[in-house]
């Protein structure tokens, strides 16, 4: 049985850390030049990058008071668990910060979060290899689970969240429903390592979203974006529930098959900002899920594009709750 207090004191650390951590950042960045431009606003304001570097800090330092809970006042998880997430979530964040510090190349960018699975792929190796899908059951994919699946997994998804960014709040406000929605489900699944890295995310995005929302002072970065779906596959993974982490990427995905199509473009994916403060798409091209929105819409502005995209994720979050937290249901 999960601990609803202690994962409850876990969010609240994250929140606090960065909060805390969060106007410093800004401050820094700013000071050092590390600012991008806010394409979707007339003028391109320049705002403080790397806003990702707070989230980390909260995440870390919740999971770290985590484990000397655990170590001292013997908090029932698997410290195991814990230490092998955490050390997969740095790496990702690290991969994160020097793609935004010196710009990677992309293939490289998107295979290394490979390396960064190792930790998992070590833990699943003395583990379990069976995973749940839905309307089938338990299945045991074997060695292919430990060798192709967990790295497949932490890949994917930290690239599918590192694609559908760039405007105000909707990473942080998407990703806070994902780990909402995982939460739930480690709760109704009785999986405390799963509840204490979604909630350790939950708590430092909630914080950070005060700070990136429309209109924002610091871009989360691809330390954050990274960050997001790394900590997803994570998760899941050690929960064992890697069929709801597949159903809470779908929109990512669609956005992700948009701009295969397009062959990954790195410039105008963003919207046009007319006199009436709406948002279309560059040109009149669909490149991505957000300019098909734009496009379907007529112009929409960037708040409610963000609010848009959050209530879908909601959709998703709710379709994964249905099929995996009927205990939540009794």
């Amino acid at each position: 049985m999960v601990d609803i207090a202690f994962l409850a004191a876990i969010l609240a650390t994250a929140f606090c850390l960065t909060s805390f951590a969060m106007p410093a950042v800004i401050r820094k960045m700013n000071a050092a030049g590390i600012v991008g431009h806010d394409v979707n606003k007339p003028g391109r304001p320049e705002v403080a990058e790397m806003g990702g570097i707070g989230i980390v800090m909260g995440v870390v330092g919740a999971l770290l008071l985590a484990m000397a809970m655990k170590t001292f006042f013997g908090y029932p998880f698997s410290l195991d668990d814990i230490m092998a997430a955490m050390l997969t979530m740095v790496i990702i964040a690290l991969i994160g910060i020097f793609d935004d510090l010196f710009d990677m190349r992309k293939d490289v960018k998107t295979l290394l979060p490979m390396v960064a699975a190792l930790p998992l792929v070590a833990l699943a190796a003395a583990g379990s290899t069976t995973v749940s899908l839905p309307f089938i059951g338990a299945f045991d994919f074997g060695i292919f689970y430990i060798i192709v699946l967990i790295p497949l997994g932490v890949t994917v998804a930290a690239n599918l969240t590192n694609m559908l960014a760039g405007f105000n709040g909707m990473e942080a406000g998407m990703g806070s429903v994902i780990f909402a929605c995982v939460a739930l489900l480690a709760v109704a699944n009785g999986s405390t390592e799963m509840g204490l890295i979604a909630v350790a995310m939950l708590g430092a995005l909630l914080a950070f979203l005060r700070f990136n929302w429309y209109p924002a002072r610091v871009f989360i970065g691809d330390i954050g974006t990274l960050l997001i779906g790394g900590a997803l596959a994570v998760a899941v993974i050690v929960g064992n529930l890697e069929s709801a982490g597949a159903i809470l990427v779908i929109p990512y995905l669609l956005d992700f098959v948009i701009k295969a199509y397009n062959r990954f473009p790195s410039t105008l994916w963003w919207g046009e900002c007319g006199k009436d403060g709406k948002l279309r798409p560059l040109e009149g091209k669909v490149r991505g899920l957000c300019q098909l929105v734009m496009k379907a819409t007529g112009g929409i502005s960037e708040q409610r594009l963000v609010l848009l995209f959050i209530a879908a994720e909601g959709l998703f979050a709710l379709l994964a709750i249905l099929l995996y937290g009927r205990k939540l249901f009794p």
